[in-house]
């Protein structure tokens, strides 16, 4: 079996909102279908209602190369795989836009430098109401995360994020749209 990480947009409509809601959730599986008991885990106010806006397999980031391996192999690459969640305005509009950044570095500071190299973030705010990282001090812990962190524990204990440098790579398929669980495949 070969174990992949999955990064999906999930949105549902919880009880007493008003309008549609978004999260960012992250797992290994063999495959998309296989995760549904988690992000239905991942997300209990929902009550199972869920769906998704978009997905990916991720396999590369800045030109890195990202497998998922079993834990006892030997992992000694210094870059780590980086979530940065970037908000930004514009003039006129009565609403926070979002990008969502997937980055490589060998710390959070030099992923969120890459980040801010973003198209979103060069023009996604205005005088006033600049783009940033959510939300303090230009960096927000809260919302830029070390992806091995935030995997499941029985992801942590079993499996490893191998990241190397190949000679040639080919971007991850963006899967954009909504999805119903049912119809992932």
């Amino acid at each position: 079996m070969d174990v992949k990480l999955f990064m999906a947009i999930i949105g549902c409509k919880p009880d007493g909102r008003f309008t549609e809601q978004h999260d960012v959730f992250f797992g290994a599986a063999n495959s998309m279908k296989e995760l549904i008991p988690q992000m239905k885990a991942f997300w209990p106010e929902a009550k199972g209602k869920i769906h998704i806006d978009s997905w990916r397999e991720v396999t590369a980031v800045d030109g890195y190369k990202i497998e998922v391996v079993p834990k006892d192999d030997s992992i000694s690459n210094p870059e780590r795989l980086f979530f940065i969640n970037l908000g930004g305005y514009k003039p006129d509009e009565f609403e926070e836009y979002h990008y969502k950044v997937l980055a490589i570095g060998e710390s959070l500071a030099e992923a969120s430098k890459k980040s801010k190299q973003t198209s979103f973030f060069k023009h996604w705010g205005f005088k006033g109401a600049n783009a940033h990282i959510d939300d303090k001090y230009g960096i927000d812990v809260d919302d830029a995360y070390n992806v091995s962190d935030i995997l499941k524990p029985t992801f942590q204990e079993q499996f490893s994020l191998r990241i190397t440098k190949p000679q040639n790579i080919t971007e991850d398929v963006l899967h954009i749209g909504y999805y119903r669980l049912e119809k992932l495949p």
